[in-house]
């Protein structure tokens, strides 16, 4: 049956989504299946995880987003194509190749293509423009900008691109901080200040805030961008009861020194958002978020089926 496409009367017409990863892939596919026409979205993706690999380009929340709109993405590991095989990964182990990087055999179409737009001298949002294109996703995908901006996390083990800590080390290593290397040369990707300012509603999907959208808020302009619109600014959190439902969200929260619950996430978030949404399992916290100046919103956030994330969309949109 297909989804009941939202009805007019909210006079939402845009939406801009500030996402990164499996979290707000989710929400994103909420959004994309209620919204009237899902043309009208614009994903503004952190490309901070973005990692060069056998000579390839690989943009990870890219990729997660737009297989996610486009209908072909592993639902149960919430990356990579359904179904897919590794074959060439293993192969490239046997002349002792880097391996711990999982990248599948159809999935490395992408990069390849992306390599090669790339070599051309395309930026990085024409590579992204034209595979979303290609999938046939209605909504417009953009990276945070077209300049290489890679995560460090400095760690008890020395520096780690975030893929390392991520995959190679799964998260084991203590951070002691987090920097964009290179973000202060950097620039808006063309199309992202303008999403920002035109959109009807603008969203903080549920991903990590220091390494998925705190590497958007820290290329020169995006954050006061936000600022400048922050009473249509909703953002959801990444967290409930405490606990990051993906990813190490709560424990780079709580190793940094910064409160690992709903209020915590929230005092990041204050200057540039005015509603902020929260799970049943936080709202003992509404009060203390409310104290920051914003507006707290009890609602389910936990998306385990399609129709969660549709109902958590059409909730976000009715607001």
């Amino acid at each position: 049956m297909p989804p009941k496409r939202l009805r007019q009367k909210h006079s939402i017409h845009t939406v801009t989504a500030l996402a990164g990863g499996v979290g707000a892939s989710k929400l994103l596919l909420g959004l994309y299946d209620v919204l009237p026409d899902p043309s009208a979205m614009t994903a503004i993706v952190n490309t901070g995880d973005d990692i060069t690999l056998h000579g390839l380009k690989i943009s990870p929340d890219l990729d997660i987003v737009t297989y996610t709109l486009s209908g072909i993405i592993d639902p149960k590991k919430g990356w990579g194509f359904r179904g897919e095989t590794f074959h060439l990964l293993k192969r490239l182990a046997v002349f002792g190749r880097v391996n711990w990087f999982n990248l599948g055999d159809r999935d490395l179409a992408t990069h390849i293509h992306r390599t090669a737009l790339l070599a051309e001298g395309k930026t990085l949002t024409a590579a992204a423009e034209s595979i979303r294109t290609a999938l046939a996703v209605k909504s417009r995908i953009l990276p945070m900008a077209n300049e290489p901006v890679p995560t460090i996390i400095e760690s008890d083990e020395g520096d780690l691109h975030f893929q390392e800590y991520l995959v190679q080390r799964r998260t084991e290593p203590i951070v002691r901080g987090i920097r964009f290397e290179g973000v202060e040369k950097s620039q808006p990707a063309p199309g992202v200040l303008e999403a920002i300012r035109d959109a009807d509603r603008i969203i903080i999907c549920p991903s990590n805030p220091l390494i998925s959208i705190g590497p958007i808020l820290a290329v020169p302009g995006i954050h006061e961008a936000l600022r400048a619109r922050r009473a249509n600014v909703i953002a959801v959190c990444p967290l409930v009861g405490g606990k990051s439902l993906k990813g190490p969200s709560d424990k780079m929260l709580a190793q940094l020194g910064h409160e690992p619950t709903a209020q915590g996430v929230a005092k990041l978030y204050a200057d540039f958002t005015a509603t902020f949404v929260i799970d049943p399992a936080d709202k003992t916290q509404a009060e203390a978020i409310g104290a920051l100046g914003m507006n707290v919103v009890v609602i389910p956030t936990v998306m385990q089926t399609r129709a969660d994330k549709r109902k958590l969309a059409r909730a976000l949109l009715a607001l």
